[in-house]
């Protein structure tokens, strides 16, 4: 009896494709030998015929019980062991034996259990002679997918993720006979409908995974769509229409947020390497009513909706290359999104982009951004950095001093429109300016900052000067050995152009995002080194904004600058430069570079002032200052952080211990107030 259940068990399963059947296993080859070629391949389809299924995938225990009748007389055997591995017993020691081993050690997927194996299954391990040794047989899973048999429960989670992460997430085989088995739903119709600022993508299951899955999508990207979106939005309105490309597609959400929302002014262009995300971004244009440029409309189309017949854009859907395409085509807006950094397509991007466009970069390698791995960094970016209280704008500034260099080796050069530098990702806009003299004048920008590792004083280092001579704290004098270091090099210049960021708020404000509003704003009392309150309350904004040289009108002025036209060429001659001369005693005092954090200089034993109201008396005491987005305790200022820990050191209060003492403090703190 138990030999002919172990016959019929060894049939019932498919052979692992990285196994090979002995040649002396004459009794068992006929009925594996069909089988194994089947599963070769260990991520093939899945069966769906519920022969296949094998005896020790269960989805309760009463479906373990049942393969043995328990409630008989006698001894009985194991139907998931061999008789040398468990001898036959009684009912009630069976019993325990599939409770406590066979049902205790399995691996779940989707409701089914796969129980541990120990039938002879699979060839055991030849020994260093080459002989098979017999009468052992290894302990296995079976794959509930694909029905491979893997040894280690760990490989068999692995196993079951890639299959997951293929979207293979329904099992073949039914857990036992009383449930009813569902045939596996086709992958088209297992999207995941999402919908982001009006318009609609599908999305799979394993939209989370971009390692194993081509459409990958993730819920986070949200605040860097909608700031790349704004850009676009402001430079549609210096021109159009525009030549715009979403170099990597994926889902295609991107770009078909431009076409859907700037309509006729936006020429927009989706690239993918993928054939996966080719299709879905085609099938994504037929759901938000987009017209594939050179395509037809898909089977999704439905005779009763004549009234959505007109599609509200045009969408070219090309599968290609980034680099490829940048080189063929000229742009007047790239997007760079790809999955870690992006210095490999910096240079394709600048080779064809037109003058005064923009390119707008996302590197979400955020372990080398962050100094996590220097020597990535390093092998990327030509950077040398560490950690440092400003990581986050030392991560921009590394981006920016990268594309900078890019566009020199076209001779390009390029105006910083803004700099982001969040949790995950790093975004960087920049204008692209042509020719040789604007190539030098940011290739100037780039130097090396000196960063002091004990107080963390910093300074962009000036050429000539000693690296001691540099920094305004005096650790090098009093402590031993050297305390400074050299970072980068960097991009010195600033990270924001006042006049862009304004007409993304009001882009912003236009499209109803609510969400990156208050960004947006935090981002124009950076660039200009104030303090919201000042923002609100304060003059209003310059009719005219000057980017490079060239006059641009805003959103709020009503006037005709007459010093740029549509194509928003710039103006040669006195006329620019006479404008440019005119703002520079009242709009284009210099940025100051980094900020402090108010944690980080905090003095033991003293209570700080509230950030607002140290940003206050920081302003009494005639310093710029502001909040910054990279920080939310830091304080961007113009100050030395010898001035900064002065004025901190001035309103903070000294730490309590009990009632008298801090009737004293509070009365020697109004004095020195």
């Amino acid at each position: 009896m138990a030999e002919l259940k172990e016959a019929d068990a060894s049939q019932q399963h498919q052979e692992d494709g990285g196994i090979k059947r002995d040649e002396d296993a004459g009794e068992e080859a006929p009925a594996g030998a069909v089988q194994g070629g089947a599963a070769a391949d260990s991520d093939a389809r899945p069966s769906t015929t519920t022969s296949d299924r094998h005896i020790s995938i269960q989805t309760k225990l009463e479906g373990l019980e049942m393969l043995v009748d328990l409630h008989g007389a006698g001894r009985k055997s194991c139907p998931l062991c061999p008789e040398e591995k468990f001898k036959a017993c009684y009912s009630h020691k069976l019993r325990r034996h599939l409770q406590n081993l066979h049902w205790k050690v399995y691996v779940e997927f989707k409701g089914s259990r796969m129980c541990i194996c120990h039938l002879p299954c699979r060839n055991p391990k030849p020994s260093l002679s080459g002989d098979q040794v017999s009468g052992r047989h290894m302990a296995h899973f079976h794959c509930v997918v694909c029905s491979v048999t893997i040894a280690r429960k760990t490989d068999m989670i692995g196993h079951l993720k890639r299959h997951f992460n293929k979207g293979e997430t329904e099992a073949s085989y039914p857990g036992s006979s009383d449930v009813p088995f569902e045939e596996p739903t086709p992958s088209g119709q297992a999207y995941e409908i999402m919908k982001e600022l009006g318009t609609n993508v599908q999305l799979l299951p394993n939209h989370s995974t971009p390692q194993k899955s081509d459409t990958y999508f993730n819920r986070k990207m949200k605040t860097n769509r909608q700031l790349v979106f704004c850009s676009l939005a402001v430079l549609a309105e210096e021109r159009n229409p525009l030549e715009c490309l979403d170099a990597f597609g994926a889902t295609g959400i991107m770009g078909l947020q431009w076409a859907k929302h700037l309509r006729n002014t936006v020429r927009v262009t989706i690239t993918d390497i993928s054939d996966t995300c080719v299709k879905m971004i085609k099938e994504n244009c037929e759901l938000n009513n987009i017209r594939v440029d050179g395509g037809s409309r898909g089977p999704r189309e439905k005779a009763g909706c004549e009234s959505e017949s007109a599609p509200v854009a045009t969408v070219e859907v090309a599968k290609m290359d980034a680099n490829v395409i940048m080189h063929l085509r000229p742009f007047d807006y790239i997007h760079l999104d790809p999955f870690g950094t992006a210095v490999n397509y910096l240079d394709a991007a600048f080779r064809n982009v037109r003058n005064l466009g923009i390119i707008s970069v996302t590197s979400t390698d955020t372990g080398s951004l962050y100094a996590k791995s220097p020597n990535v960094t390093l092998r990327h970016y030509g950077c040398h950095i560490v950690r440092t209280e400003y990581y986050k704008e030392l991560a921009a500034r590394m981006v920016v001093a990268t594309v900078a260099r890019a566009a020199a080796r076209c001779n390009k050069g390029i105006e910083v429109l803004l700099a982001v530098a969040l949790e995950h990702f790093v975004l960087v806009v920049v204008r692209v300016l042509r020719g040789p003299t604007q190539a030098d004048e940011s290739a100037k920008k780039l130097r090396k900052l000196v960063h002091c590792q004990w107080c963390e004083e910093r300074v962009f280092l000036k050429l000539g000067n000693m690296v001691d001579d540099t920094l305004p704290c005096n650790c090098h004098g009093s402590l031993p050995g050297k305390t400074a270091v050299q970072l980068g090099p960097l991009w010195s210049g600033p990270l924001f152009n006042t006049g862009f960021l304004r007409r993304m708020l009001s882009a912003a404000v236009q499209h109803s995002m609510d969400d990156i509003q208050p960004l947006v704003k935090t981002l124009i009392c950076e660039s200009e080194c104030t303090t919201l309150k000042s923002l609100v309350h304060g003059s209003s904004a310059l009719s005219n904004q000057v980017e490079c040289g060239v006059v641009i009108k805003t959103l709020q002025s009503g006037e005709d600058g007459g010093l740029a036209d549509q194509s928003g060429k710039r103006k040669s001659g006195e006329e620019s430069g006479n404008v440019v001369k005119k703002l520079k005693p009242d709009a284009s005092l210099e940025h100051p570079p980094f900020y402090y954090s108010i944690h980080r200089h905090s003095i033991r034993g003293m209570n700080m002032p509230k950030l607002n109201k140290f940003l206050q008396y920081l302003t009494e005491a005639g310093f710029r200052v502001s909040r910054t987005h990279f920080d939310p305790t830091g304080v961007r200022t113009d100050a030395t952080l010898q001035q900064f820990k002065s004025v901190l050191t001035k309103y903070s209060v000294p730490t309590c211990t009990n009632a008298g003492t801090g009737t004293q403090t509070s009365v020697s703190a109004e004095k020195t107030v």
